[in-house]
């Protein structure tokens, strides 16, 4: 189905949804009888279905291939979901969620052995805010919608938007057995996302954020949910309403990780001090917001960009923001993660290996946007930030977790986690990404 017509058809899907799956969606795959076989392309008044081109090859209780394909299926409301997946033997594959969110990296099932499931949070929204009464310590929120970015939102990204969860099975033999589909308990914590296209669920190849990357590294007990969008600020934030709809969803428990800095820069760059003034009382303001409906703020300083002097150490461009963000949060006694400082190690140790070795973090001749491995490496950071700090959050995070030393990050040529299907060459919107800054 064409991306701009998703939104339209989503609420016809709604209608669809049986009476008994309003608890739990169950889709059985294969060519047996009662099963969804590789003819059952999306359609929005069944509410479920394979996307166009997927080329699949059905077995009794299993489809497969040799190339990515993706799964849709109407929820009744927007919110987190529980998706338990069953991948059959002979499986080699990676699961990621809405726009590329990396949920289930490279799991093989030898042929001969058990299926094996993985579940996973996945979440859904719309651009829709409902009024919320004030609270004792909240204003009010007016009734809305987000404000978003035609025809980038409603169109490229329009699958971060509409009441479908859509699945994209990847690697060099994607199959699936099942799909589980639950809505997760109230009680269950979300980490919400807000930043710029360093953040943002990016659509299209080669374009990845180290949000897109970060549920990778939770436990199926915290959903992600990323709000991040491209060439956006702390005032954008504000202005787009992504913050009032992060507030009508924030109950006590939740999480709103913030990182801006590459945009803000040009918005407010005409202001003397504007760092150490604008950016930081629009900060304060975010802070204070959703400390006001009971979430737990942590605030980052935004990566450095690509750019290097003689010496092969990175030229500092937004130095001003990360120090900014530093001291909001140390006077404000929010959590802090000094992306900015962390990033430069990383992309010093690359560029150590040999001229323009670096870019096999970026996507092309970007220097701010990251590719897969890139965005990758950088959610890793974050995380080992995380457990470091010994933050509450570190208790979602998954056993096996490896964490990454800037300095001596994994080869590139090692990195495995498979590209998506669907290319790009139009950058993201925002920051001047051709060069640094002086």
């Amino acid at each position: 189905m064409p991306p701009n017509l998703r939104l339209l058809t989503a609420l016809l899907a709604l209608a669809a949804i049986p009476a008994v799956f309003s608890a739990e969606l169950r889709f059985p795959f294969g060519s047996a009888s009662g099963r969804i076989d590789a003819t059952h392309t999306y359609d929005a008044a069944r509410g479920y279905g394979f996307e166009p081109g997927a080329t699949l090859t059905a077995t009794p209780d299993a489809v497969t291939s040799t190339a990515p394909f993706y799964f849709s299926a109407a929820v009744p409301t927007e919110g987190n979901y529980r998706v338990t997946v069953t991948f059959p033997p002979g499986t080699d594959a990676t699961v990621k969620a809405e726009l590329r969110r990396l949920m289930v990296e490279h799991v093989v099932v030898p042929a001969g052995q058990p299926a094996v499931t993985r579940t996973f949070l996945v979440n859904t929204r719309t651009p829709k805010i409902p009024a919320t009464p004030a609270t004792a310590t909240a204003p009010a929120l007016a009734a809305g919608t987000v404000k978003l970015k035609a025809p980038r939102e409603t169109t490229q990204e329009a699958w971060a938007w509409d009441h479908l969860l859509t699945l994209e099975f990847n690697g060099a033999r994607p199959a699936v057995t099942a799909i589980e589909l639950t809505p997760a308990p109230a009680t269950t914590p979300t980490l919400f996302l807000l930043g710029d296209s360093t953040v943002c669920d990016q659509s299209k190849e080669p374009y990845n954020s180290w949000g897109q990357m970060l549920p990778n590294w939770f436990k199926p007990d915290v959903a992600i949910a990323n709000h991040g969008e491209s060439g956006e600020t702390y005032r954008d934030s504000l202005g787009r309403r992504r913050l009032d709809k992060i507030l009508s969803l924030m109950k006590p428990g939740d999480w709103l990780l913030m990182q801006f800095g590459h945009n803000d820069q040009k918005q407010i760059a005409q202001k003397s001090g504007a760092p150490f003034t604008t950016y930081r009382a629009e900060i304060k303001k975010h802070v204070d917001a959703v400390r006001a409906h009971g979430g737990t703020p942590l605030i980052l300083s935004p990566m450095e960009r690509r750019g290097f002097d003689a010496a092969g150490k990175v030229i500092p461009s937004l130095a001003d923001y990360a120090a900014a963000a530093r001291q909001s949060a140390r006077e404000l006694g929010v959590a802090f993660i000094d992306l900015n400082a962390l990033s430069q190690p990383f992309y010093e140790a690359l560029e150590s290996r040999g001229p323009e070795f670096s870019r096999h973090a970026f996507a092309g001749q970007d220097n701010t946007h990251h590719n897969n491995y890139g965005s990758y490496a950088l959610s890793k950071l974050i995380v080992q930030a995380i457990r470091d700090q010994n933050l509450p959050l570190a208790r979602h995070l998954v056993a096996d977790f490896k964490p990454l030393d800037p300095a001596r990050p994994d080869d590139p040529a090692a990195f495995a986690v498979p590209a998506s299907p669907n290319v790009s060459h139009q950058r993201p919107l925002g920051d001047d990404a051709t060069r640094p800054r002086p």
